[in-house]
């Protein structure tokens, strides 16, 4: 139902246009950002070694390109492009929620979370030996938000107590991650560490991409379903309620799955920041604020987006790489501040 509201709905030459038009330039985006590195290696190169590895042919490469290809830029230019879209369409569900424009997906604490998580397993051994790094980030990312939930339960559970107990939630867990890398973790590990807090994709992997894969195409589902509430949302939850919406229910599931999902990439990829904050407002300009229309072209540019910060963080400082979190907020920065500005010149 969502697809035929985005694919028939008013505006929909405009909104088909934008998301084909994004579905192609993100496989062209794919093809060539694997491309750029020290090996040389071609976009014609690229599709025979997918080809090769589903079957349907032979792969041109030798062994160690094909490796290169397959094991090492596939998986992370693809786990770049979930996070991308993931992240985006995180920020979009927030912003509608809670009725702010600043509204990201680590206002709920789910970043600081899993970077307590993350220190936990990596510094003291937490779970000895059986969880991994991505394991203890999203344990991490999960009981943050449930304590999110709690504090602003017992507060009132208006979206104003969401946003301070984010707030409060993402401080104390700051908070224990300086603490503990301060007084256990080596020089080696607070390295280790603290590039990861600020966000890698350096050790993406196939079983990356399948899980945050496949959580995000849940909460795309999910968050579709709900795409008539959302618009419901933009008149305040009082008017929202008189036109049939259960506020309470619909906050909590788009919450719990906003923190799913943040859980799971940043697991992942570590605490990617601006994406979320930015590129809804960038959607919005392009297709207004309905949300049958914003979360597919969102997801669409955030995808795009990460993919390309990526490439860039891998290479402009080669053979050093540069964080892809420092990067975003490079980026993420300037386009704030132009896009609050145009929004105060249309006010």
């Amino acid at each position: 139902m969502w697809g035929l509201r985005v694919l028939w709905g008013p505006g929909s030459p405009r909104v088909l246009l934008l998301c084909v038009g994004g579905l192609a330039a993100l496989v062209a985006s794919v093809a060539v950002a694997i491309t750029i590195g020290p090996a040389q290696i071609r976009v014609g190169d690229v599709w025979s070694v997918v080809a090769a590895h589903l079957g349907w042919g032979e792969s041109r490469l030798s062994p160690i390109r094909d490796g290169i290809v397959w094991n090492l830029r596939l998986p992370r230019t693809l786990l770049a492009a979930v996070c991308g879209a993931g992240l985006a369409v995180c920020g979009a569900i927030m912003q509608a929620l809670l009725r702010n424009p600043l509204a990201d997906p680590f206002v709920l604490g789910v970043s600081s979370g899993a970077s307590t998580g993350a220190v936990l397993v990596v510094v003291l051994g937490v779970g000895g030996g059986a969880l991994s790094l991505s394991g203890g980030a999203f344990l991490g990312a999960l009981c943050s938000f449930a304590l999110v939930l709690l504090l602003s339960h017992t507060l009132g559970g208006t979206t104003d107590r969401v946003v301070l107990s984010g707030v409060a939630a993402m401080q104390l867990f700051s908070a224990l991650t300086s603490f503990i890398v301060m007084t256990s973790a080596d020089a080696e590990t607070t390295r280790g560490v603290l590039f990861w807090l600020l966000g890698s994709l350096g050790g993406a992997g196939w079983s990356d991409v399948w899980i945050c894969g496949a959580v995000l195409v849940l909460a795309l589902l999910v968050c579709g379903g709900y795409a008539r509430t959302l618009d419901a949302f933009a008149f305040g939850q009082d008017a929202a309620a008189t036109l049939g919406v259960s506020v309470g229910r619909t906050r909590l599931v788009l919450l719990c799955v906003t923190a799913l999902l943040t859980a799971a990439l940043v697991s992942s990829a570590g605490a990617i920041g601006f994406v979320g904050l930015v590129l809804p407002h960038a959607a919005r300009a392009l297709v207004g604020p309905g949300h049958g229309r914003l979360l597919p072209v969102t997801a669409l540019a955030g995808a795009v987006f990460l993919v390309w910060v990526d490439t860039l963080a891998r290479t402009v400082l080669d053979p050093q790489e540069v964080p892809v979190g420092v990067v975003t907020s490079l980026i993420g920065v300037p386009a704030f501040v132009l896009v609050l500005y145009r929004a105060r010149r249309t006010a």
